[in-house]
């Protein structure tokens, strides 16, 4: 059935020495001459596989090539058809000659060998010496037995030590296998102990379940070998002690030099051997006549395989069942052959292509990860801008106090850009001072706080190109994916749309680039808003915030300075909360009054400080603090609803007053500006890129493909260049495709092999 390369099913393999007969046995079962030389002729295994369902005689060959010019198993054996079907019997033996040759030259083309004569194939130097391939050769004969099997190089001894053993593992490899029948030739000329093939045969099969011996040239055996002949026919009959097999032994005659040159048909070269056994003694006298002869001999192999086969049938079913599952699903992961116009293919792709690539933009794909991974982009570049507040630390030596991160001193900022700097009280005073023109007295200049807003204003440019090139490598990775998916089934199609799109993608990151630098030119000058009630109102907390903090600057002093570098500790009385803590947004959240007294007064105790292990109130009383009772005594004299913050007001002027306003200002100009930055940024690389890119690629595509298939001598042939098929994947479906009918096939003749049988 041509399905060992398949699946592994039962086989009988031929082995024996170089004068052991071998080929004149292979010949006498198949009926066809096989090439015969001095010395050792066969280089590879030769598959035989004959068939009596035919009316005439006829021959095909097959190249099996399952390992590479090393020996090396390839991942998937080939079978490659070699020259024509052959019906003249007298053309076999050149055409095994030149396809052995074919095997033994890989990088030779086969057909060059097609017109080799026998004379000049023996002059050839052959790249190998011995080859695993197989030469697999299919006869049709109305006159043969159907028997498949294998005919391997003939054991060798006088040849070079790698030639030796290369035949010798060739052999072990065949035999090894528990589902083959060896036939192992032996000369009656020679000892049984001196043949290398039975030791082969015995060593594969130690209980000789599967092995047959063939007993070869019984005619040189002469009249005077009396003793010889004895026990030959003691092993032939069985009855030896030192040599049983199973399936005992055969003896057969083969045609001499002689009687090959007058070319006997197949029947009259089985009656002269008949005739001899028949007459000669002392094959004469033994009983079990159907141990001579190549008819009994090639019936019972005949039968011995098809039981083996018969007994694996199961196994032998379930793995074909498994191959064409797999050879189906693997068919199935093709795409299939282009069924559709070239132009509308190109355009239906091109569109599912635009279609999937906005929904990927505007979150509307069932894959979120462009717009998941573009929010944690997004929110990393907020927390970067939150780093680079200005660190404004009201007094004359900043770097012994703490930082000041919001107005209710109860957050510390995690992660602070590198380039912002402590900036004290008398720091400020300078800038005022480097800023002074023709101002009045009492009136600081505008450009002071200017000049301390472009401080921050600068550090954006960094986490912006940070962030807009994190947006561009996603942009970048979805492009890529998509061409794949959509374009990837024609590779010249992929090729040449995803050099179009590419080239739009990089036209709005620079348009994207640009807007960016322009949104953050916006924060330059002037430094402007509207949101004047909500500037104001953070001023006026900072302010006190900042004046709070100066009244009580021990309250504020960094206690400890770490010996090991790391940042210093903070005082006790406050409590820190990081930026990235929940809560109100840092530096805009309104005042606590407990908050603000745990911050810069201590802590004050709190109604849950007061409960007891079972939940009741602790009957002990709370001290009042200095701060409740002046805001008792102001509320009392009719000014209600304060804070402890409005108490700094009633602190008696600072001469550092203009510096600290100039602080305030610059600081609740900052969290204007944060705010406006940290969304500005974002919507308009949204814009500027995936919306714009989104709205026009589909336009720009037509337009430049249009272009292009109009612009050649002709379109048709261009389209169809564009939905060219890759040639590998056209080549595995071919492969697929003939894989699937063979297994189809070896499947539906197992189903009926016991009927056939």
């Amino acid at each position: 059935m041509g399905a060992d390369a398949l699946i592994d099913l039962p086989s009988v393999v031929v082995i024996g020495g170089q004068s052991a007969g071998k080929s004149s046995l292979v010949e006498a079962v198949s009926g066809i001459n096989v090439p015969r030389d001095s010395g050792t002729c066969t280089r590879c295994p030769m598959e035989c596989t004959m068939s009596s369902h035919a009316s005439s005689w006829s021959c095909t060959i097959t190249l099996r090539i399952g390992f590479d010019r090393n020996g090396r198993d390839l991942q998937k054996p080939t079978n490659v058809p070699f020259g024509p079907t052959i019906t003249d019997k007298s053309d076999f033996e050149v055409w095994l000659r030149r396809a052995q040759a074919a095997i033994l030259n890989p990088d030779m083309s086969s057909s060059t060998l097609y017109t080799k004569t026998a004379e000049e194939l023996g002059n050839m130097k052959n790249t190998l010496k011995f080859s695993r391939n197989v030469v697999c050769v299919s006869i049709e004969d109305p006159d043969a037995t159907d028997l498949s099997f294998y005919d391997l190089p003939g054991l060798i001894q006088n040849e070079e030590a790698e030639i030796v053993a290369l035949v010798k593992n060739l052999v072990e490899y065949y035999t090894k296998k528990e589902n083959t029948i060896i036939l192992t030739t032996i000369p009656m000329s020679d000892d049984m102990e001196n043949q290398q093939s039975m030791s082969l045969a015995k060593a594969a099969d130690p209980d000789g379940k599967r092995t047959i011996g063939v007993l070869t040239k019984p005619d040189t055996l002469g009249a005077g070998a009396i003793n010889q002949r004895r026990k030959w026919v003691e092993i032939i009959e069985g009855r030896s002690e030192d040599h049983t097999l199973r399936h005992g032994f055969y003896c057969v005659r083969l045609p001499d030099d002689a009687e090959r040159a007058q070319r006997l048909s197949r029947a009259e070269s089985q009656r002269r051997a008949a005739e001899y056994f028949d007459t000669t003694p002392p094959w004469k006298d033994v009983t079990d006549r159907h141990r001579f002869g190549i008819p009994g001999f090639v019936s019972d192999v005949s039968r011995l395989l098809i039981q083996l086969i018969e007994e694996t049938l199961p196994c032998l079913r379930d793995d074909a069942d498994k191959l064409l599952t797999k050879c189906i699903k693997d068919l199935d992961e093709l795409p299939p052959p282009l069924a559709n116009d070239p132009q509308i293919e190109v355009l239906g792709r091109m569109n599912a292509f635009c279609d999937v690539f906005k929904r990927f933009l505007n979150g509307s794909h069932e894959d979120k990860r462009l717009a998941q991974r573009n929010r944690t982009l997004y929110a990393t570049f907020k927390r970067d801008i939150r780093g680079t507040a200005p660190d404004f630390r009201p007094f004359s030596q900043p770097e012994q106090y703490v930082p000041l991160d919001d107005t209710e001193g109860d957050m510390t900022l995690s992660e602070r850009d590198p380039g912002v700097k402590v900036i004290g009280i008398n720091d400020i005073r300078k800038v005022i001072q480097e800023a002074i023109g023709w101002e009045l007295p009492n009136n600081v200049p505008y450009q002071a706080k200017a000049n301390l807003i472009a401080q921050f204003t600068k550090l954006w440019v960094a986490p912006s190109e940070r962030c807009l090139a994190g947006i561009n490598d996603v942009l970048d990775q979805v492009i890529n994916t998509l061409i794949s998916t959509h374009f990837g089934r024609f590779k010249v199609l992929e090729d040449y749309f995803g050099k179009l799109i590419r080239i739009q993608v990089d036209i709005y990151k620079a348009r994207a680039e640009i807007a960016v630098k322009s949104a953050l030119e916006l924060e330059t000058t002037p430094h402007y808003t509207q949101n004047t009630h909500y500037l104001q109102t953070l001023r006026d907390k900072w302010l006190s915030r900042y004046k709070t903090v100066r009244s009580r600057p021990s309250q504020y002093k960094i206690r400890h300075i770490r010996e090991d570098g790391g940042p210093p500790e903070t005082p006790k009385a406050s409590k820190v909360r990081t930026s990235s803590d929940n809560g109100n947004e840092w530096g805009q959240g309104c005042f606590s009054p407990v908050a603000s007294q745990a911050s810069v007064f201590g802590s004050v105790p709190t109604e849950k400080n007061n409960k007891g292990s079972k939940g009741h109130i602790n009957s002990t009383p709370v001290a009042e603090t200095l701060e409740d009772k002046a805001l008792r005594a102001l509320a009392e004299a009719g000014y209600a609803n304060l804070r402890i913050s409005d108490l700094a007001r009633l602190l008696p002027p600072d001469p550092f007053e203009e510096e600290l306003v100039v602080m305030a200002d610059v600081r609740a100009y900052y969290h204007v500006a944060y705010k406006r930055i940290t969304d500005h940024i974002p919507l308009t690389i949204e814009h500027a890129l995936h919306h714009a890119l989104a709205g026009q690629l589909s336009q720009s595509l037509l337009t430049s493909w249009l272009t292009d298939i109009t612009s050649g001598p002709n379109i048709s042939e261009r389209m169809n260049e564009l939905v060219s098929e890759d040639a590998s994947i056209a080549q595995k479906r071919i492969m697929l495709s003939t894989r699937k009918q063979r297994l189809l096939d070896i499947r539906r003749r197992l189903v009926t092999f016991t009927d056939s049988a």
